[in-house]
């Protein structure tokens, strides 16, 4: 296994000519396919989801040094509490070993991590972890580092609702007021720019309640590969072809 941000680079694969001015400042990706890569290999699905945390050092660190400013990680869902409760404390458990291997290295590197998402319903042992990272990087400015655990589209749109509506009521806010920057700063992404791409592997093509509503003129790049597999190259692909679209952001060019 590489060490985190470790320079000697395991994929050589730098002939895909992306244009260095044209870097996508927000990337967000659906880690999907974990437990499909450990089915195939007859494994237990917590080490697809193992491999799959050895696949972030990757694609952090090729982030980090092609100039992407934010990458969010759809890491844990708002529905997949519905998942066997052994598969659960497995993917709590990995959070807590996650933050607790590769904090300081994440530091060093100048990265921000910031969780998106109700994190009071987590285990306790491991809202302690997150927020222990987040208070330690938190002024770090390389690459921020967004984390969507326990998150849902809907369930962060419903939130922002009532804290909106308890504003109007307590006289802080007027409903004449209200425009979309006045609703995104009711959101967990608040001070994150809209994600300018949003990947997601293992060949499903739907967004599975992932920002829904920062993702209205995102670009969507979509792979066959399971999250373990997907590899920097794969990073650079999307990239490239995310710089030959003609984003128009509904105008005409």
């Amino acid at each position: 296994m590489l060490s985190f941000f470790d320079k000697k680079k395991e994929d050589k694969n730098k002939e895909i000519a992306i244009n260095p001015n044209n870097i996508p400042q927000h990337i967000a990706i659906i880690m999907d396919g974990n437990g499909r890569w450990a089915k195939a290999r007859k494994l237990p699905r917590s080490m697809g989801h193992r491999a799959g945390v050895q696949t972030i050092e990757k694609i952090l660190r090729e982030c980090r040094d092609l100039g992407v400013k934010h990458l969010t990680l759809y890491a844990f869902s708002t529905e997949n509490w519905k998942r066997p409760k052994d598969e659960v404390g497995a993917l709590m458990n990995l959070i807590v070993e996650y933050l607790k291997n590769e904090l300081e290295t994440l530091h060093k590197n100048n990265v921000k991590l910031n969780i998106i998402g109700d994190i009071s319903e987590l285990p306790l042992f491991c809202q302690e972890e997150i927020y222990k990272a987040c208070e330690k990087t938190k002024n770090n400015d390389k690459i921020t580092l967004n984390v969507a655990l326990n998150y849902g589209g809907r369930a962060e749109i419903i939130k922002a609702l009532k804290d909106v509506i308890k504003d109007i009521e307590n006289s802080k806010l007027n409903i004449d007021d209200i425009n979309e920057n006045i609703i995104n700063k009711y959101l967990y992404t608040a001070n994150i720019p809209d994600p300018d791409l949003i990947i997601r592997p293992s060949g499903e093509q739907r967004l599975s309640n992932f920002l829904l509503w920062q993702c209205a003129y995102s670009e969507f790049w979509y792979s066959n590969i399971n999250w373990p597999d997907f590899k920097p190259k794969d990073l650079r692909r999307a990239i490239y072809d995310y710089q030959n679209r003609n984003r128009r952001f509904g105008g005409v060019k």
